[in-house]
């Protein structure tokens, strides 16, 4: 397989990833307290770090220090987000790949994974598994190959739009696969698709190079870090980027995330909506002996450094990490998580209790079910939220860096968050959840000053109570 770089890249397209300046800033003396404090200070302003001040923090090593950015972290993820928790679930449509990375079990040269690509019937009972457990957000999973062209992904989105079972209904269908040409994200623009991530896996360049071969699409460095770009250009302005952690060194992959975001800002006025940060796991066939993987210590720091380095940006803990470090880190600036989940084709209705590892792309850390991930977060005092409103009223980008303040979160987050959690307690939660999600509703309803926004919030609970009226957001 050829090179991609002599397809069209975006309108300027450089590689903005300077290895050497980055490198640099890390061997760099550890920063002064003033220093650091000073960069918290600013991150708790809601303004963006640069690579510098990152790498300053990643450099600290000072207890009380680094005790003050965890600090500053779940402070600004109250300030900006609340104490909600989004949840969505994965759903993998195919598993056929023709690259061939040496951390993943999809890769063209395992044969012993299992190859598959679900049917449009099978799709539609996916679907109707995840909307008969609650789901009401779905990414979808492709590997890259022919089968999943443009037009092929944007009649499975299509697909799953239209599937409803009960008061069940997907409401938001986001994407992870290949990078695309510019007309390939306008064809899945006009599909109506949420967020399409890209994620580059790594950002240095020799380590790129070394897991990705040069023989495969995947091993174009430049294709892919200038993927959202074109995503951009062709009216995608949803996207997620991500490094998997565990192939380098952690703290240049934290630089390379910094500095993608900062150079979308610059570009596009707008930096990616999530951030993903999947550390490496075991996988079917895949030795990790030579990886460099990351601890939970460090793990828990750069989530963390992260949340402040990028205020704005939604950030994303799937459940490759096992529950208990998940709950640890979701109180440092964690917006989103998924629940329910299983990554083998066809897992929500063929798999039961048991990962199959040769059907999977890696291996799960929590395969709690959903209602047991939303009993833990209710009684954590989260909101788990599968709200969509912002999204569809167009509050994205620009829009809800405008909007994120505590007024916001008071006049529609919050609001909006409760009305979807009460349409999961009323139609799916099992009692012990139920009663969970009831206590936590009053709690957080008698926060609430006494007003008409509390009266009209009051009311559309209840009309989700006694009614079959759903979806009732402002």
């Amino acid at each position: 397989m050829c090179a991609m770089t002599s397809l069209t890249l975006s309108n300027g397209a450089v590689d903005f990833i300077d290895e050497d300046r980055l490198g640099a800033l890390l061997n760099a003396p550890p920063p002064a307290p003033a220093e650091v404090r000073e960069i918290i200070a600013k991150s708790l302003a809601k303004e963006p770090l640069s690579a510098a001040e990152t790498s300053a923090l990643l450099r600290c090593e000072e207890t009380e220090l680094v005790e003050e950015m965890f600090d500053a972290a779940r402070t600004l993820k109250r300030n900006v987000y609340g104490n909600r928790i989004v949840l969505f679930a994965p759903l993998y449509i195919g598993n056929y790949c023709i690259n061939d990375c040496l951390y993943c079990a999809f890769r063209r040269s395992n044969t012993q994974a299992v190859r598959r690509t679900l049917t449009p019937d099978e799709i539609v009972e996916q679907v109707t598994a995840l909307e008969d457990s609650g789901h009401k957000r779905l990414i979808l999973v492709f590997g890259e190959h022919p089968k999943y062209d443009a037009e092929f992904m944007a009649r499975t989105v299509q697909q799953v739009y239209s599937v409803t079972s009960g008061h069940g209904e997907i409401r938001r269908v986001n994407i992870n696969a290949a990078p695309l040409d510019h007309d390939g994200y306008k064809i899945m623009h006009e599909a109506g698709i949420g967020t399409y991530q890209v994620f580059q896996e790594t950002y240095h360049h020799e380590t790129y190079s070394a897991i990705h071969p040069a023989s495969t699409r995947k091993g174009d460095y430049l294709w892919r870090l200038d993927a959202l770009n074109r995503a951009m250009e062709a009216g995608c302005d949803d996207i997620g980027i991500g490094a998997l952690f565990g192939v380098y060194d952690w703290r240049f992959e934290v630089l390379g995330l910094v500095t993608h975001a900062l150079e979308l800002q610059r570009k596009y006025g707008v930096g990616p909506h999530t951030i993903s940060f999947p550390r490496l796991q075991p996988a079917h066939g895949i030795s990790l002996n030579d990886f460099p993987l990351v601890n939970d210590e460090d793990f828990v720091r750069l989530v963390a450094v992260l949340r402040l380095a990028v205020p704005y940006t939604g950030m994303i803990l799937t459940a490759r990490e096992n529950a208990e470090i998940r709950r640890k880190v979701m109180e440092f600036g964690v917006s989103q998580i998924d629940a329910g989940s299983r990554i083998e084709i066809g897992g929500y209705t063929e798999s039961g209790d048991a990962q199959c590892m040769d059907r999977e792309q890696f291996a799960l850390g929590d395969i709690r079910s959903l209602d047991s991930v939303m009993r833990e977060l209710l009684q954590d005092g989260y909101v788990p939220s599968f709200c969509t409103a912002c999204y569809r009223l167009g509050r994205t980008g620009e829009h809800f860096m405008e909007f994120a303040i505590p007024g916001f979160i008071k006049r529609f987050c919050t609001p909006n968050a409760l009305t979807t959690l009460m349409e999961y307690l009323v139609d799916y939660a099992s009692p012990e959840t139920r009663k969970a999600g009831d206590a936590l509703v009053e709690a957080e309803l008698n926060k609430i000053p006494d007003s008409t926004e509390k009266s009209d919030l009051i009311d559309r609970l209840e009309q989700v109570r006694s009614t079959d009226k759903r979806d009732l957001y402002l």
